[in-house]
């Protein structure tokens, strides 16, 4: 099989890197991919970006099927597009991808269909909106209604908090259009879990649970990021917050795809909190969660292309999927000063390891030499029996990673 991936994440390498495993694979082609998948074994990447490429790529070169790794392409409709043209492509159609790409829709939609989540309101109007945080109760939670990168969320703790936040999103445009609409929602306390799932849009199938690590600093504190780390699987996720999961949030879920039509066949990510009062789902993502897939893929024993065929064929209710009875562990490796301001085009020295799984997310290849191009340059996973075990070892392997200015959180793993 010849298989086509678009991104060029550490969550892209990490599919591509299982895809790959797969005995049918003879050929992942990642577009545009990065200095991991360039590496990869079975992997080439390809300098290719625009839908019209992309589309002419399948055809051409009789690509069995594509994975996308990012959200932003399927909320363009690439799905449709591959699909009109007779090409195989695992995600959601357009309307389906407004469960993430408009924060005010999924909303509706889970009030709709009685998803349990926080109480909320949506607010497009800059004067009511400051009005709003005059008379709520702190800490609020005032979310971009579209994309913002993973950061399109704040917890505001008081008033002036709130209203800086509602001038940045609404008025600097900070976002570039995704928060002139809010969604300003209950603050919620409890642990987060994140779990990841594939639907052929008549069963949703749920993997194992992962708990990530989204602030810069140890102890959850400073701004987010697009996650600083991940365990798997989240110790808070006991089999009684599995079937509250299942009942409350999966259930609905998928009667409200089928019932608005959604034509989805591929990724659906539930972000949940776990508190005193149930279960609450916080938001859905389209696509795999970055780095939650790397923690998540490394403890699956099952193919994931025959996973992925058996969502095309609508027979995911028939499929057993299958984890490794361990634990895993991801630590990102990020450049000095992220998510505000870094450098890039450092040298990255990898010292060889049977242990631990390095995937690449932002750095290429320049002149055979492995060189730091994003934020987030890398994470390292490892597994274990305990997640003590699967602690040490990332970490072991981690303090010997080197590129000027590397950042990493100290504490991923410690409950």
């Amino acid at each position: 099989m010849k298989l086509l991936l678009i991104g060029s994440g550490g969550r892209e390498h990490a599919i591509a890197w299982k895809l790959a495993k797969s005995h049918k694979v003879e050929k992942v082609y990642c577009a545009p991919g990065n200095g991991g998948t360039a590496l990869e074994e079975k992997c080439e990447n390809i300098k290719l970006t625009s839908k019209e490429e992309l589309i002419e790529f399948a055809k051409k070169n009789k690509i069995d099927f594509t994975v996308v790794g990012p959200e932003i392409p399927l909320v363009d409709g690439i799905v449709d597009d591959f699909k009109s043209q007779g090409l195989k492509i695992l995600g959601p159609s357009k309307s389906g991808a407004l469960l993430e790409g408009s924060k005010a829709f999924s909303k509706e939609f889970m009030k709709k269909y009685g998803v349990k989540t926080a109480e909320y309101a949506v607010i497009e109007d800059y004067n009511e909106a400051m009005e709003y945080v005059n008379n709520c109760a702190y800490p609020v939670v005032i979310k971009a209604d579209g994309l913002a990168a993973g950061k399109g969320v704040v917890i505001c703790m008081d008033k002036e908090e709130a209203k800086n936040t509602i001038e940045d999103f609404m008025v600097k445009d900070v976002f570039k259009g995704s928060g002139k609409k809010l969604v300003i929602e209950e603050y919620l306390v409890g642990v987060e879990a994140s779990i990841l799932s594939i639907t052929d849009g008549k069963t949703i199938l749920p993997f194992i649970s992962s708990k990530d690590h989204k602030q810069i600093y140890d102890g959850g504190k400073g701004p987010n990021t697009g996650g600083m780390g991940v365990i798997a699987p989240n110790p808070y996720c006991s089999s009684e917050v599995l079937r509250e999961f299942n009942e409350n949030i999966l259930k609905p879920t998928l009667e409200g795809i089928q019932k608005e039509n959604m034509d989805y066949t591929g990724i659906i990510f539930f972000g949940i909190m776990i508190t005193k009062k149930g279960i609450y789902l916080l938001e859905y993502n389209v696509r795999m969660g970055d780095p939650e897939t790397q923690s998540v893929l490394y403890l699956m024993e099952s193919d994931l292309v025959d996973l992925i065929e058996a969502s095309f064929k609508g027979k995911l209710d028939k499929f057993p999927i299958k984890w490794k009875d361990k634990y895993s562990c991801t630590v990102i490796g990020a450049s000095e000063g992220y998510p505000i301001k870094y450098s890039k085009g450092f040298e990255i020295s990898l010292p060889s390891s049977n242990e631990c799984k390095v995937f690449i997310a932002g750095a290429k290849i320049e002149d055979g030499i492995l060189k730091t191009s994003g934020g987030r340059v890398l994470c390292v996973v490892s597994e274990g029996d305990s997640l003590e075990e699967a602690r040490n070892k990332a970490y072991a392997y981690i303090n010997k990673v080197n590129f000027k200015g590397i950042y990493y959180r100290k504490d991923i793993g410690i409950l």
